[in-house]
């Protein structure tokens, strides 16, 4: 082999190497979570639990409106249905 080839075959053998242990870098650092990572989650819970809170307070309002909403229809009805008398 002569001289260029054997700086190629060492420039693609390093390269691999490289690539290799930047991998293996990164896998090894995303598989244990910081302490900004357990922050973040801890805010998100604390973001979750209260948007879980706002929607049940509005499900019961929805619910209560629903509820009036049909309870003044049932009288209206009567009405009605006593004035047909």
């Amino acid at each position: 082999m002569n001289r260029k080839t054997h700086a190629l075959l060492a420039a693609l053998i390093a390269g691999t190497f490289a690539s290799a242990s930047v991998a293996s870098f990164a896998q090894t650092a995303s598989d244990t979570p910081t302490a900004a990572d357990q922050r973040a989650a801890k805010e998100q819970s604390k973001a979750d639990k209260k948007a879980a809170v706002a929607q049940a307070k509005a499900d019961k309002k929805k619910t209560e409106a629903q509820s009036d909403a049909n309870e003044a229809a049932a009288e209206a009805k009567l009405k009605n249905a006593k004035k047909a008398d």
